[in-house]
């Protein structure tokens, strides 16, 4: 087991290694020129300013001189100053919109799995019966429909018609409690559930009609075992570990992937500000907010992989 962990965190770095290496040079080829950002269209006449302005930047250094620099200063979490907001910096900005952006993924993979697992089984358990179809129904509509229509037609029922929740703005716990919190969080968080849910159901489905048919099973049942203990105890957990992995997967994708949503909402979340951040050409903004959310999604499959020898003992006696 030692032995894996170490294989396991030498990929890890080798991959942050790629991951920053390719965030970086994607960001640094973008259209455009910072410098014309940062200075605005009145002063773009001045050549001077402008090459002023790219030196103090560190435009004008090779490639790889500015990747190792901005390396170094980012294993240390110093990710640099924005280049239109003056003096903020992008490890804050991070630090202050994370909570929000994290809140949404977890309630939305909360969510999820509260709805999706017990559908899962259901469709598993009566496969080919009604409550399977109608449980394949439900998840075919719910991945057909984008999550900004779910959460239009959210803020139209809950907001406008009803007038329950807000149809947009945040509320931190820090703040106004967590009752307040969870009226601003429930409504984007279901938005961004519904195609998870589906996704997650599907999935549990497959893998469970899959182990129901192995020998342990079928001598379970003729031990007289439950239905319901066989489900839980004996099918559920060997089914899980596909499920694990898009967890895993589908949380880190949400933390850069809830753009639409927080948009739609008026979430200040990381999504809002990275989408500012490249309407404004901010540089090092897009840097740091895309590398971190690639890091956070390395590191949460490395710790999903982990964890298969925990949930199935085959895989930590092999």
């Amino acid at each position: 087991m030692g032995r894996v962990l170490v294989a396991r965190l030498a990929r890890l770095v080798v991959t942050l290694f790629a991951v920053t290496l390719l965030s970086f040079l994607l960001t640094s080829f973008l259209p455009g020129d910072p410098a014309v950002a940062v200075l605005g269209q009145d002063n773009i006449q001045n050549p001077e300013l402008l090459e002023q302005v790219r030196e103090d930047l560190g435009l004008n250094k090779p490639i790889p001189i500015r990747y190792l620099s901005w390396l170094g200063d980012a294993a240390t979490f110093d990710l640099g100053e924005s280049y239109i907001n003056k003096g903020q910096e992008v490890s804050t900005t991070i630090k202050q919109r994370l909570p929000v952006t994290a809140q949404l993924a977890v309630m939305a993979i909360g969510i999820a799995l509260i709805l999706a697992v017990p559908l899962g089984v259901i469709g598993a358990y009566k496969e080919g019966k009604w409550q399977d179809s109608t449980t394949s129904a439900a998840a075919q509509v719910a991945l057909s429909v984008p999550n900004f229509i779910t959460g239009i037609f959210l803020i139209w029922l809950f907001a406008v018609k009803l007038d329950l929740l807000p149809a947009s703005n945040w509320n931190r716990i820090s703040n106004k409690g967590i009752g307040a919190n969870l009226k601003t969080a429930i409504l984007p968080a279901t938005a961004l559930a519904t195609t998870q849910m589906a996704i997650f159901s599907r999935l549990v489905r497959a893998d469970m009609i899959a182990t129901l048919k192995e020998n342990y099973i079928l001598s379970a049942r003729a031990k007289g075992l439950g239905d319901r203990y066989i489900l839980m105890r004996h099918a559920l957990r060997p089914s899980s570990l596909s499920l694990m992995t898009i967890v895993g997967i589908n949380f880190g994708a949400l933390l850069g992937g809830t753009v639409v949503i927080e948009t739609l909402f008026a979430i200040p979340g990381l999504g809002f500000r990275l989408i500012n951040a490249i309407n404004q050409r901010d540089i090092l903004v897009i840097q740091g907010i895309t590398v971190f959310v690639a890091v956070v999604y390395v590191v949460i499959n490395t710790i999903v992989d982990l964890l298969y020898a925990v949930v199935d003992p085959r895989i930590r006696r092999s």
